[in-house]
């Protein structure tokens, strides 16, 4: 009887065992494309959801003045080669700004010391290349470009104060948005509205009162309504706009205790569409904001080791014991808003500048330093795109946190990512999310390394060991990696993508080479273990079945 027990225990344990070890992250496929370290050339990726993915091949020689050279590849699912575009940029222009939608990319490229720009528009599905070229009123240092069908906004600054122009690719004019050249003015962000076609421009003044504004305008600049909230009970630093109906959206972001970039929590407040002019938002308004502490988060914490969390926790306490409020020192990443069924998601990295001087600054790898390769569009930072910034030594991620709220900005539940010493150059996102059913597998890369975690609403089901980015071939092994990057692709596929140095093992004689990988990866986030009270559910969806 004894003996019959264990063998019934053993059965469920390997069972267990086998169900979280097909809940891992595992490598389908890879594509390599070879580079030279004598050229100056970048590689960057715009994934496509079913559709596939853009390679973008970027060379360029500024030492010999050459002009900046692309190759556009687009590969379906299955990473195979569909068609191939080359362009090259007009001599003496430089790249200054991407953009993409479902449709199309845009590369806006200047000319310096000049007002005039060059942009393409690529065609997504058939690589077909348009051309546009025009002249600015004046001298603009960019720092947004953004397009909503026919017409290109670049924003940017000119004599220190916000200057935002709408550019039509019908007939090539120009118009400047009013009421925007302010000083002590920054810009926050420009949000597109293709639901409505309107486009909302976030700005933030840094004085006492510390107002943050939203400008909402017509597709060819004309203003709708402007949006003050000066007489709220906390400085707003961000903004990212949800719709939830024909005549309303949900305006979601952080907020500080102070006029500073520094994040006390999360905020959320309603615009309504139907109503034009100029309004100012106060506290006085019962349902004009609700504000979410990040004390008030389940999980907020969890990052921390469980001594300094209690601690943490306790000074937190005891500061609303006397009546104050903690006030906390973090930056935020905003992702894009992802909409339920009934209300949203949000997710945001957790970041800190390090400053020149501090032991833990960040030191860029000795083997190439290039942009992200990873072309990420729809992030929100927290610090406003200034035109004049303190200069940092780089950033350290601490966490990412998402959270779930209903239509009426009721918190709903919260998780939390910890992030291990993953530090950049810029604040840009790392944390990738996969929603499959009523789960979420959070995952980032760090070192060759993809770090992953599933939840479901408030609940961490499994966090697996961190799966190693090996080289492509078992012949072959990894020397030196740089400017890797992850990205939820589709379902629950992922990519990961980097540079390489690769040798080949003891045994074989291969030639050292570098190269450019994109990696097709897959996380089935319902192979894990049944949660307690997931069998008394009814309607779970399917296990998602991976492509061959």
């Amino acid at each position: 009887m004894h003996s019959l027990i264990m063998r019934l225990f053993l059965f469920i344990y390997l069972l267990l065992t086998a169900s979280f070890a097909q809940a891992q992250l595992k490598a389908l496929k890879q594509i390599d494309y070879p580079i030279k370290e004598s050229v100056d050339e970048e590689y960057t990726v715009l994934p496509l959801g079913t559709r596939g993915a853009l390679v973008t091949y970027h060379k360029h020689d500024d030492y010999r003045r050459q002009s900046h050279s692309y190759t556009f590849t687009s590969v379906d699912t299955l990473l195979t080669t569909r068609w191939k575009v080359e362009y090259v940029l007009p001599e003496n222009f430089t790249p200054s700004q991407t953009f993409a939608n479902d449709r199309y990319l845009f590369y806006l490229a200047n000319e310096p010391d000049t007002d005039n720009f060059s942009m393409i528009r690529l065609n997504l599905v058939d690589g077909t290349l348009d051309n546009y070229a025009g002249k600015l009123p004046s001298s603009l240092a960019l720092s947004d470009f953004k397009v909503m069908g026919n017409v290109a906004y670049m924003a940017g600054y000119y004599r220190s104060r916000p200057v935002v122009m709408a550019y039509s690719l019908f007939d090539g004019t120009i118009r400047v948005f009013q009421g925007l050249y302010i000083n002590h003015t920054e810009l926050s962000s420009i949000e597109i509205d293709d639901y409505r076609q309107e486009v909302h421009i976030v700005t933030h003044t840094a004085n006492k009162k510390c107002p943050f504004t939203l400008r909402s305008y017509s597709p060819d600049g004309r203003p709708l309504r402007v949006i003050d909230y000066e007489g709220t009970a906390y400085s707003l630093i961000s903004g990212k706009i949800l719709p939830i109906s024909a005549t309303e959206s949900l305006l979601v972001g952080n907020y500080s205790t102070d006029c500073t970039p520094y994040s006390q929590g999360i905020y959320i407040t309603r615009i309504r569409h139907n109503e034009t002019g100029k309004f100012t938002v106060t506290t006085d308004r019962g349902e004009a904001i609700r504000y979410v502490d990040f004390s008030n988060l389940k999980h907020f914490f969890n990052y921390l080791k469980p001594r300094r969390q209690l601690k943490m926790q306790e000074r937190v306490a005891e500061q609303k014991r006397l009546g104050k409020e903690y006030k906390f020192r973090y930056r935020l990443l905003v992702h894009d808003l992802i909409p339920t069924t009934d209300g949203l998601r949000l997710v945001a990295e957790v970041y800190y500048p390090q400053y020149r001087g501090s032991i833990s600054s960040y030191s860029p790898r000795p083997w190439r330093t290039s942009a992200s390769p990873i072309l990420q569009t729809g992030v929100t930072n927290s610090i406003p795109l200034t035109s004049s910034q303190s200069y940092s030594d780089g950033y350290r991620y601490t966490h990412a946190f998402v959270c779930e709220f209903d239509q009426e900005g009721n918190l709903r539940w919260d998780n939390c990512l910890p992030i291990q010493d993953l530090t950049d150059e810029m604040p840009t996102q790392k944390v990738h999310t996969s929603t499959q059913g009523n789960r979420m597998v959070m995952a980032y890369q760090q070192e060759s390394d993809v770090y992953t975690s599933v939840i479901e609403r408030d609940s961490v089901l499994l966090t697996d060991e961190p799966f190693p980015i090996k080289a492509g071939s078992e012949q072959e092994k990894v020397q030196e990696a740089a400017d890797e990057g992850l990205i939820a692709w589709y379902g629950p596929y992922f990519l990961a993508t980097g540079y390489q140095k690769l040798i080949p093992e003891r045994g074989f004689s291969s030639q050292p080479r570098e190269l450019f990988y994109m990696k097709k990866l897959i996380y089935n986030a319902f192979a894990t273990p049944e949660s307690a009270n997931e069998k008394q559910k009814k309607n779970v969806p399917k296990p998602i079945r991976p492509e061959r």
